[in-house]
């Protein structure tokens, strides 16, 4: 197994922001990625256009130590613009990577940002080289400005909704260009965008957190399939693709969104705590306390709490001060890394039975850390509740799950992993209680109502590259950053 502390939890994806025609367009950018910073926390770049020119800022790190100091939001002048944080799912970290991209086209200026991944990005990067183009980066987002730049049809939008034809996976959308800010989102609906307002001018986001951030007014969700164009004139909209029930993904509503966002018209929040009441629902173990993962159990946890009637407690406390690039501990004490983000509060958990909650379970290396920690800490029993089902399949869509055979429940039981973890016991929520949690019966096997194969292994779109393209690693770029 693998025991890094950082491969053990989902990677986000990325994060999405525009706003047309405010003339404070950078700095409400800023605030919306600040705001979408869990989508991504390894890059940031913003593109803004001031009716002349554009100008690009692309920095490694946070928002907020890279886009806070004045002279960087003087040189982002304009009343329009686009920005993005950063995952990297497809591509290396590297600044040639950082979104927005940018382009010179016989239209005019045009910059776009992509949450998301595209299930055919070396097939159609093999296509466009071979046809002469020039890549500059090793992102799949630089797929879609060769394909705008290659469409033989006049009007700029007819050229961005014909590249759209080409791509397959999942993507929502933000693009720039000299009098049009334009969103879309893949047939599916896969990744999440949303509308909003403030004052006169339209806000483009990927939650509707960013909105909240900003004081703007939620206008709706981009729909599935829909291509939305924003100008001074207002707003049109576009539906260039054969109509589908919309699928999005269902890792939104457990971990990926902030608890406060709404997606489909439903509280993240209140689904949260609705996934552990439904758990409880399916267990009958008697214990002393609930006692969450922090933060990201803590709403399961109460709804644990509440459908089961056992006392929830804070028996874990998060240390918040811990960033993403604490340096690695030798090998010697590298046992105690979990140390680092997570304390056992001894006066709770000492001499109790415990249940655990968490969202989800990858790897299960944090989990085994975690229950072994709280045994220390004097736990009589450790369950170990997961308010989600079994991760048993990769993601190709925009989430950073480690291939098949290092997912824990992919290769082993129930049994095995209580043994490789050492809890008492351990149970997951069931996919029909995953999907009553989401206000539904049960799972719509014909026409699933969410994108759910890392659980049920459905994909819900072609993956080309994975079954055209044998050796998916090989080296996209020779040059060396």
């Amino acid at each position: 197994m693998n025991n890094n502390l950082k491969d053990d939890r989902l990677r986000e994806e990325c994060g999405v922001f525009g706003v047309l025609g405010h003339p404070d367009a950078a700095q409400l950018t800023v605030l919306g990625l600040h705001a979408l910073q869990h989508r991504g926390q390894e890059a940031v770049g913003i593109v803004t256009f001031d009716g002349t020119k554009f100008q690009s800022e692309k920095r490694l790190g946070l928002v907020g130590d890279n886009f806070t100091k004045q002279p960087i939001i003087e040189r982002l002048s304009g009343i329009s613009a686009i920005g993005h944080v950063r995952y990297s799912t497809r591509g290396e970290t590297i600044l040639r990577n950082v979104q927005p991209l940018y382009a010179d086209l016989d239209t005019g200026g045009f910059s776009v940002g992509h949450n998301g991944n595209l299930t055919n990005t070396l097939l159609l990067r093999e296509k466009l080289v071979s046809n002469g183009a020039i890549f500059q980066s090793t992102s799949d987002t630089e797929v879609i400005l060769h394909l705008v730049a290659k469409s033989i049809k006049i009007k700029f939008i007819d050229k961005f909704i014909d590249a759209l034809g080409y791509l397959e996976g999942a993507y929502s959308l933000v693009a720039l260009t000299n009098k049009k800010l334009i969103g879309a989102r893949d047939p599916l609906g896969i990744r999440p965008l949303v509308l909003g307002k403030l004052e006169k001018s339209y806000i483009l986001a990927s939650e509707t957190c960013a909105l909240d951030i900003i004081g703007a007014e939620f206008v709706r969700e981009i729909e599935n399939g829909e291509v939305i164009v924003i100008t001074d004139d207002g707003i049109e909209s576009y539906f260039p693709f054969p109509k589908q029930s919309p699928r999005p993904c269902i890792f939104e509503y457990i971990y990926f969104a902030m608890p406060h966002s709404i997606i489909g018209g439903k509280s993240v929040y209140a689904i949260r705590k609705q996934l552990g009441y439904e758990l409880s629902k399916e267990d009958d173990i008697s214990a002393d306390i609930v006692v969450p993962v922090p933060d990201s159990g803590v709403p399961a946890a109460l709804g644990y709490s509440e459908g089961s009637k056992i006392n929830f407690d804070y028996g874990l406390i998060r240390n918040h001060y811990v960033g993403r690039t604490f340096i690695e501990p030798t090998q010697n004490i590298r046992q105690f890394g979990v140390r680092l983000k997570h304390s056992a509060n001894v006066s709770i958990v000492k001499n109790k039975s415990v249940v655990l909650i968490d969202d989800s379970l990858v790897r299960g290396t944090t989990s085994v850390k975690i229950v072994r920690m709280l045994f220390e800490s004097g736990a009589k029993e450790v369950h170990l509740r997961i308010a989600s089902p079994p991760i048993k399949y990769s993601d190709y869509y925009g989430i950073d799950t480690p291939e098949k055979d290092s997912l824990l429940a992919a290769k082993h039981s129930i049994h095995e992993m209580r043994d490789y973890i050492g809890c008492t016991s351990l149970k997951f929520l069931s996919i029909k209680g995953l999907y009553r949690a989401l206000g539904h019966s049960e799972r719509n096997e014909e026409v699933p109502q969410f994108t759910d194969h890392c659980f049920t292994g459905d994909y819900p779109t072609k993956l080309s590259d994975i079954e055209q393209i044998p050796d998916r690693t090989s080296q996209l770029s020779l040059l060396e950053e």
